[in-house]
C-alpha cells in the first residue's frame, strides 16, 4: 500500500514537472514570435525617422548594449570574462559587421520598398548555406542545393528587373543594398558558429556595443550633412527603435533560444519577413505585384526549406 502511494506521488511530481516544461516551451515560443513581430516592424519605423542610417544604427547599438547590460546587472548575471577574453577579437569583428549590416539595411529601405528590402535581407541563410562547405566544412544536401537557385530566381523577380529592365536601376540600388546587408549578416551568423563558448547575453552586449562604437567615426566623417529637423514624434520613434527593436526584442529572443530546438528558432524567425511584407502593403501602401509575390515566396521558402 505504501509502495503504491509512493509511486502515485512520484507520478504526480513527474506530471507537474512535465506541465512546467511544456509551459516553459510555450512561453519561449511566444517570446520568440513576439520578438520576430517586433523585428518585422523596424522598416516602418525607419521610414518615420529623419536621420541618416549610420546615426540610427550607432544609437541602436549603443542603447541596446547598455539596456542589456542593465538587465544582466538587475538579474545578477556575472559575465564569464574568461570565455569573452578568449573570443574578444571575433566578438568585436562580428559586432562591427553587424553595425554596417544595419546601415545597408536602413539605406535599402530608402531606395526600395520595405517588403523588397526585407526579402533581400533574408537571403542571409542562403549565403550561409553557400559558404558552409568552404568555411564550416558542412556538406549540402540535394534539397539545399536546389534552394540556392530558387532563392536567386526569387531575388530577380522581387527586383522587378525583368519588367522594368534598365529603367529599374534606381530600385535596383535598394535591392543591392539589401543583399549587401544580407551578406554581412551571413558573416555574423558564421562568426557566431565559432562563439559557442560565449554565453548569449555577453555575446549580444559586446556585439551591439562594438557595432555602436565602430560607427561613431563613420557617423562623424561620412554623415556630415545636417539631418532634417527632428520633431518630438520622430525622437520617440528613434527611442522605440533603440529600446524596443533592439534591447527588448533581443532580450525576448535570446532569453528563449536556450529553451527551444535550433530548427524551431530558425523556422519561427521567418515570421519577421512575413510581417514586414504585410505591413508594407497595409500601412505604407507599397504594391507588390504577382511577380514580386512569387519571388518573395521563392526566397523565404528556399530559406525555410534549407533550415528543415
Amino acid at each position: 500500500m505504501q509502495l503504491g502511494i509512493t509511486f502515485r506521488k512520484k507520478g504526480i511530481k513527474a506530471l507537474k514537472y512535465s506541465e512546467k516544461v511544456t509551459a516553459d516551451i510555450s512561453g519561449a515560443r511566444l517570446r520568440i514570435i513576439l520578438s520576430m513581430v517586433i523585428f518585422g516592424t523596424i522598416g516602418i519605423f525607419r521610414r518615420l525617422i529623419p536621420l541618416p542610417s549610420g546615426m540610427i544604427a550607432m544609437m541602436r547599438g549603443l542603447t541596446g548594449s547598455i539596456f542589456l547590460a542593465l538587465v544582466m546587472a538587475a538579474r545578477g548575471i556575472r559575465p564569464e570574462t574568461a570565455a569573452v577574453r578568449a573570443k574578444l577579437l571575433l566578438l568585436c569583428a562580428s559586432g562591427c559587421m553587424m553595425g554596417f549590416n544595419w546601415i545597408f539595411l536602413f539605406e535599402a529601405y530608402n531606395y526600395t520598398s520595405v517588403a523588397a528590402a526585407t526579402v533581400c535581407y533574408y537571403m542571409a541563410p542562403v549565403f550561409v548555406l553557400i559558404a558552409s562547405p568552404f568555411i564550416l566544412h558542412e556538406s549540402m544536401t540535394r534539397r539545399q542545393m536546389l534552394c540556392v537557385p530558387a532563392a536567386v530566381l526569387g531575388i530577380v523577380l522581387v527586383s522587378g528587373i525583368i519588367e522594368t529592365g534598365i529603367a529599374g536601376v534606381s530600385e535596383l540600388r535598394g535591392i543591392l543594398l539589401g543583399l549587401a546587408a544580407a551578406l554581412l549578416y551571413a558573416c555574423v551568423i558564421l562568426c557566431n558558429k565559432h562563439l559557442g563558448s560565449v554565453p548569449v547575453f555577453e555575446k549580444t552586449v559586446l556585439q551591439l556595443f562594438s557595432a555602436g562604437v565602430i560607427l561613431i567615426p563613420y557617423v562623424l566623417l561620412a554623415e556630415r550633412t545636417a539631418p532634417k529637423s527632428i520633431t518630438p514624434v520622430s525622437a520617440l520613434f528613434l527611442a522605440i527603435v533603440c529600446v524596443v527593436h533592439t534591447g527588448i526584442a533581443y532580450l525576448l529572443y535570446f532569453g528563449s533560444v536556450s529553451q527551444l530546438k535550433a530548427h524551431t528558432v530558425a523556422l519561427l524567425s521567418y515570421i519577421d519577413p512575413v510581417v514586414a511584407v504585410l505591413l508594407s502593403a497595409v500601412l505604407l501602401r507599397e504594391k507588390l505585384d504577382i511577380t514580386g509575390i512569387i519571388g518573395a515566396v521563392l526566397v523565404i521558402g528556399a530559406a525555410v526549406l534549407s533550415e528543415l
